[in-house]
């Protein structure tokens, strides 16, 4: 499972589990808390009540319904009444008043059901009696909760003794809509507070997940070849920004900068070194074994011809330490000089001047053509890639042959008559030490040089591309337009 389901997920359940707790403790307490508010209620009306009930009971004017209080509290189950309580409609009284004298015999009933009958049985009358606070609840019908009916009495006074008692009752179907409807506004909010915690937790993921992929793509970034690992600069990828991140996620990016610039540079040593080591085998082993043989006696054109093989095998060594140190150059650069510009031609020219006598001796003519271009391009940069173009041009171009230099705006093409590259090799032209057997079968070239061209075409915004003649090879160089 993916991190941001597993983290919105995880923050749905602590959410979901902590409003259902809520909620149930809000469920369960919303009955009990009703009942306790209406007990309030009928303790301070029977209080009330049974003070004004005092008199009329001193003068026994409560029997029969004749007193005062008796006629006041006629018809009170009747009256009609529209009341709003909240957003509750109420249209009915449901309060019950009896009031029973010191033996607990029914007096008076408010609905005119029950007097005469004996009430000193009912908990709450008879601890009354006692002089204790008196409460009960009953079901009218023992089966259903719903029929149950809260009693509250209180003790009526008279002369400082208990002369009866005054029973206030309530139904609780009364108070069930109140309950009812409080609940389903619990759960409406529950459910509502559910939701929105699903909103948060998506929001909260979605932050927390972009944050991390974001840092995911730049450690890929770290990991993946830079510009000076990269065998091909114009494919690499360059070093990205720092991702600007609150709190410790911000400080990771940083720690993994500097992890990268700390690596990059170690491994920047590290895949020169072994390329090099690797390059350095063979002529090394060439000059040691001509040295061990010239110890010994040989013939003179022996000796000359081994004498000749430790030159040469130096002047490799030497040419390979000139381009490493070249390529090395290039690669710490990452701008050009803007001041500066420079035409196509004139760096044909020289490039051509510096290898005129190299192409003579092989009867190798070369061959200037085209329209001359200019650009904020460094000259000694330019010369030396078509040089390194030229030089390649002629280690693998038959002799008595042409060499063709063709301009266009912002390119030069150098075509030659040789044997060309075979198509799956294409693509690793411009690898360092990448090379190809020379028409004489021998592999003398370094493989630096077609490197340092891709820098110099990474350096000033264009590229290099080759394409086989049949016969020979074309290596075009494409330069940034002008902006």
């Amino acid at each position: 499972m993916r991190l941001g389901l597993r983290l919105f997920f995880a923050f749905f359940l602590i959410n979901g589990l902590a409003a259902f707790f809520v909620l149930r403790v809000f469920m369960v307490e919303i009955k009990p808390s009703v009942r306790k508010v209406t007990e309030d209620t009928l303790v301070e009306t029977a209080y009330a009540l049974a003070t004004l009930a005092g008199a009329d009971l001193a003068d026994g004017e409560l029997a029969g319904n004749n007193g005062r209080f008796a006629s006041r509290l006629a018809g009170y189950t009747h009256k009609p009444i529209q009341a709003w309580i909240w957003d509750t409609r109420k249209t009915t009284l449901d309060m019950r008043i009896t009031v029973t004298d010191a033996q607990g015999r029914v007096l008076f009933d408010s609905l005119g059901k029950d007097e005469g009958q004996d009430y000193s049985r009912w908990r709450d009358i008879a601890l009354t009696l006692r002089g204790e606070y008196g409460a009960r609840t009953t079901r009218e019908i023992q089966q259903d909760e719903a029929s149950s009916v809260m009693y509250v009495s209180a003790p009526i006074l008279v002369d400082g003794r208990i002369a009866g008692v005054l029973t206030a009752s309530k139904p609780s179907r009364s108070v069930q809509k109140i309950v009812d409807d409080a609940e389903r506004k619990i759960l409406r909010g529950g459910l509502l507070f559910v939701l929105l915690s699903a909103a948060v937790g998506c929001a909260v993921t979605w932050w927390f997940v972009s944050h991390v992929r974001r840092l995911r793509n730049y450690a890929q970034q770290v990991q993946a070849p830079t510009l000076h690992e990269s065998a091909h600069p114009d494919q690499a990828l360059q070093p990205t920004g720092v991702p600007s991140m609150p709190g410790e996620l911000g400080e990771l990016a940083q720690a993994m900068d500097v992890m990268r610039k700390r690596l990059e540079g170690r491994d920047y040593i590290e895949g020169y070194v072994r390329a090099l080591t690797h390059e350095l085998k063979s002529p090394v082993a060439a000059i040691r074994g001509a040295g061990e043989l010239l110890q010994e006696e040989l013939p003179p054109q022996d000796r000359e011809m081994f004498a000749a093989q430790v030159v040469d095998q130096s002047l490799r060594l030497q040419n390979l330490i000139d381009q490493l140190l070249q390529l090395s150059r290039l690669e710490q650069r990452q701008h050009l000089d803007k001041s500066l510009r420079c035409s196509l031609l004139d760096c044909a020219q020289r490039a051509m001047q510096a290898l005129r006598s190299s192409a003579e001796q092989r009867n190798i003519e070369l061959q200037l053509k085209g329209q001359d271009s200019s650009g904020p391009w460094e000259t000694d940069l330019v010369t030396l890639a078509i040089s390194n173009l030229l030089q390649n041009a002629l280690d693998f171009s038959p002799e008595n042959r042409v060499i063709e230099i063709a301009l266009a705006p912002q390119r030069i093409t150098v075509s030659d008559q040789g044997p060309g590259v075979p198509e799956p090799l294409l693509a690793r032209l411009g690898e360092r030490f990448f090379t190809t057997p020379r028409p004489n079968g021998e592999r003398s070239g370094t493989g630096l040089g077609l490197s340092i061209v891709t820098r110099i075409m990474h350096l000033h915004g264009g590229s290099m591309s080759v394409l086989n003649l049949r016969p020979g090879l074309a290596v075009t160089l494409d330069f940034a337009p002008e902006s």
